[in-house]
């Protein structure tokens, strides 16, 4: 550009503030060459300026050339009037810049600062724009160095930094018109809020508070009329249903009617309140719920007593856990802890959550158990099962017995242990009844020395010992074997069994005279029979000294498998039949041959009357239940050092015992004249076997003993009152239909 031609930009700066510095041409912009600098106004222009209008303060650096002086920092306003003008017209920073500034004014004089050395700019532009600055002012810095050319003298050109500060006005303006705008907009919206919350206020007057919901069923903003309708209509009919509970691990229900359980509408309605007046309790009340519960009443005798009554189903006694078998499969009992009810928590818990429709809990006081569901569950797996896998084989002398693996589910026990789990056993016995049979042949009986009565006397018999398994010492390792997968045997240990009575214990016994005996009749043919298998069965048994005789221990159960058959007998002062009836005579006979041989008496009972062929106040009477029980036996007790042996002699029409021993005593019995007599009352009889009877009166009478020691001279008495009942006088009657 030639020298003497200005831009635009000088043109127009001209006419708004003189005077204007020339700009540079093209050349000097490439060489760094500074024409000559015109000087600034020192006064400010006539016009106001813009109070939006940009100031920029410019302060030039200090020379550094060694041609040019420092002159003190200078600071120039300018005012940009116009914003087009200002933003089209700003100059070119850094190395471009057009303008250099004379601090001083001179126009001559150019500022060259050393080629080292960086001109900085400091730039202090208010929030306005450029204007006055004021010294709290912030400053910008900007460095704009251009490099001297070589055919001149280095020198740095500066020039000012234009900034559009119309454009931030602007901006302010809108910011204000906007926050006007939102003021206005929220100041509606606030009206419109305060104007529909009088509304709600009048509307909802006495309504249930919105959101409120009774056992999930929503009756918020409703009147109580229609709240409690509605609760009428959806809950009502669930009301009357039994109410799901569980008590501990047993579920239930209760009839909330026989309970006295009620539910109060009103009172329920009443815990919701009334609307709340807070202003954001009422908007959040359209997006939330709150649930409120019931209000119940109940009869407290009715409800005690229904809980009482489901004590039955949920009240239960502590259970180990164990194993049971299906036949050779064994299956794992979880343990279970025992329960109480407990009635006054139950009666709580149902009043406060028997309307929800859900299961309430009642609850119970526990009792707890050893065993653990784990522990079951590991006996299970390292005993029952490989136990019941396969047989078991038990080798004896010549043969063996096998164990198959539902006999060997019956031999196992399993008992609690401390550490929750199960202590396995095997039941001996059991194993005995399932193998002794098998091994018997490999046993031989041992036999006891008897006395057996040849030529009317007395001849021992030799005794045989035994040889038979000792089942204690064999299945010692049983279990051990048990829980093996293979070699699945266990020997059995033989022992020799001596007999209990051996021959010379037996010699030596001094059995060999008669010391005691008695003779009955008068018996009919059935109890005939049963008396005959007695008679056998206790013929020739030796009572050993010190040692008790009992009827009923020695002969057993007598029932027809015994060979015993229907007879009379005495039921409750009434004939009647049993099977095994007529021994009572065989008793009284064995009795009165102990009373003379001067045997201990070990325990008797007298029949309820007396019968004629029987001695006053000295027989007896035996019973035995169905099962092989003794409930009625007679017993006596050898006193001596020498042992007894007792003879029967059976006729079709007579029982005679005989005792035989050393007879160290002498014995003589009396008794006394009836006394205290009854008489008889009438029975009636309905049965087919009815025999009438005129009856007999009752009394009592005491029998005393003497018995004289042969070896001491001593003697001694026993006496013995007895009472019989009188005999009822039966007077039959036709049976009954179907009896």
């Amino acid at each position: 550009m030639p020298e003497n031609q200005r831009p635009e930009y000088d043109a127009e700066r001209t006419k708004a503030m003189e005077p204007v510095r020339p700009s540079r041409t093209a050349s000097e912009r490439t060489n760094g060459s500074a024409p000559p600098e015109a000087a600034w106004p020192q006064e400010e222009p006539d016009t106001e300026p813009d109070p939006s209008a940009t100031v920029r303060n410019v302060t030039p650096p200090l020379a550094g050339h060694d041609n040019a002086t420092a002159p003190p920092s200078v600071s120039h306003n300018v005012t940009q009037q116009h914003p087009t003008r200002n933003a089209q017209h700003n100059p070119p920073r850094g190395a471009d810049a057009t303008q250099a500034i004379t601090p001083s004014g001179d126009p001559t004089r150019a500022l060259t600062p050393p080629a080292s050395a960086e001109r900085t700019q400091m730039i202090n532009t208010p929030p306005g724009g450029f204007g006055r600055p004021s010294p709290s002012e912030a400053t910008t810095v900007f460095s704009a160095p251009v490099p001297p050319p070589e055919s001149e003298p280095e020198a740095t050109v500066y020039g000012p930094v234009m900034v559009d500060g119309d454009t931030a006005a602007d901006e302010a303006e809108a910011r204000r018109k906007r926050l006007r705008k939102g003021g206005l907009i929220a100041a509606a919206v606030l009206g419109v809020l305060v104007v529909l919350y009088g509304l709600d206020l009048v509307v909802s007057g006495g309504n249930v508070p919105r959101g409120v919901t009774v056992a999930g069923v929503n009756v918020g903003g409703m009147s109580h009329p229609e709240a409690e309708q509605k609760l009428r209509d959806e809950i009502g009919p669930r009301l009357a249903a039994p109410v799901k509970a569980r008590a501990g691990d047993v579920d239930t229900a209760v009839d909330p009617k026989a309970a006295g359980l009620e539910l109060d509408w009103t009172a329920t309605l009443d815990r919701a309140g009334s609307q709340p007046l807070s202003p954001i309790t009422r908007v959040t009340s359209f997006f939330t719920s709150r649930e409120v519960g019931f209000d119940t009443r109940s009869d407290a005798g009715k409800l005690a007593a229904a809980l009482e009554a489901l004590r039955a189903e949920t009240d239960h006694e502590p259970a180990e856990g164990g194993i049971r078998f299906e036949g050779a499969t064994p299956i794992a009992v979880d343990p279970k802890q025992g329960q109480k009810l407990d009635v006054a928590g139950a009666s709580e818990q149902l009043l406060a959550n028997w309307a929800d429709g859900g299961t309430v809990e009642l609850p119970v006081a526990t009792t707890p158990v050893k065993t653990t569901k784990e522990g079951v569950a590991k006996a299970l797996a390292e005993v029952a099962k490989p136990a019941t896998a396969a047989p078991l084989i038990i080798q004896g002398e010549g043969k063996d017995a096998t164990l198959t693996p539902e006999m060997l589910a019956t031999v196992l026990v399993f008992e609690p242990a401390d550490d929750g789990g199960l202590t396995a056993k095997v039941d001996n016995a059991k194993v005995v009844e399932h193998a002794g049979p098998q091994l018997k042949d490999t046993e031989k009986e041992g036999k006891d020395a008897q006395i057996v009565f040849e030529g009317g006397r007395p001849v021992v018999k030799e005794s045989v010992d035994g040889l038979g398994i000792d089942w204690e010492k064999s299945l010692t390792t049983v279990l051990d074997v048990l829980k093996r997968d293979n070699e699945r045997a266990i020997k059995a240990e033989y022992k020799h069994t001596p007999a209990k009575v051996t021959t010379e214990q037996a010699n030596k016994m001094g059995i060999k005279e008669v010391i005691g005996e008695f003779q009955t009749g008068g018996f009919v043919a059935a109890s005939g029979t049963n008396i005959r298998v007695v008679a056998e069965k206790v013929n020739g048994a030796i009572v050993k000294p010190g040692e008790t005789f009992s009827l009923n221990g020695h002969t057993g159960p007598r029932g027809t498998a015994q060979g015993y058959v229907e007879a009379g007998i005495i039921e409750n002062g009434v004939p009647g039949k049993a099977v095994g009836g007529g021994i009572s005579q065989f008793a009284t006979t064995l009795y009165n041959a102990a009373y003379h041989a001067g045997m201990k008496d070990a325990g008797h009972k007298e029949h309820s009357y007396w019968i004629s062929r029987y001695p006053k106040g000295r027989e007896a009477t035996v019973f035995m239940d169905g099962a092989g029980n003794s409930l009625i036996d007679i017993k006596f007790t050898n006193p001596d050092d020498t042992g007894v042996a007792i003879q029967t002699i059976w006729t079709p029409s007579s029982i005679k015992i005989v005792l035989w021993g050393t007879k160290n005593y002498d014995v003589s019995g009396s008794t006394s004249a009836e006394f205290n007599h009854t008489q008889p009352q009438e029975r009636k009889v309905d049965k087919p076997d009815c025999q009438p009877s005129a009856g007999a009166p009752g009394f009592s009478v005491t029998d005393t003993r003497t018995i004289v020691d042969r070896r001491t001279g001593q003697s001694r008495q026993e006496s013995r009152t007895v009472r019989y009942d009188p005999q009822f006088k039966i007077v039959c009657e036709p049976p009954k239909p179907g009896g």
